[in-house]
């Protein structure tokens, strides 16, 4: 088993004329619902497999801390990220291959938006290291 990040972007689909899909604040109740149950229903499906880890959604509004040397406060102002830039949220999962893990992204990207269409939403697929890289010197 391996474990994946599935990571989900403010960003719009690739299929052509598509823009970034409307914020859910523009949504109404029931395509919010919708979509919130799809993504319930597939976590339910995973934790079945025992392919889930876990999953979160994530506020829009976030702040960028750095570290800026002893003693000095934390540097707390920008970088400014574009809206493509930000994570909607994540869900980890544990699945025997990377087709696997492709094929369940593909699933999630087409979770239910506005009008009950998919969202096309964006995924970006990241594996966890199994052990950390090794330092020659």
């Amino acid at each position: 088993m391996a474990k994946y990040l599935l990571l989900k972007h403010y960003r719009s689909s690739s299929v052509p004329g598509d823009r970034p899909f409307a914020p859910m604040s523009e949504w109404t109740p029931e395509e919010v619902d919708a979509h919130v149950k799809y993504m319930y229903d597939l976590q339910d499906e995973l934790r079945e497999t025992g392919e889930f880890v876990d999953a979160q959604a994530l506020s829009p509004d976030g702040t960028f801390v750095r570290f800026d040397g002893p003693g000095r406060p934390p540097v707390t102002d920008g970088p400014f990220p574009e809206t493509k830039d930000l994570i909607a949220g994540w869900m980890v999962i544990d699945v025997d291959d990377y087709e696997r893990a492709l094929e369940l992204a593909g699933r999630l990207s087409a979770a239910p938006g506005r009008h009950g269409e998919p969202v096309h939403e964006w995924l970006e697929l990241r594996p966890f290291l199994s052990s950390p890289p090794t330092i020659t010197e």
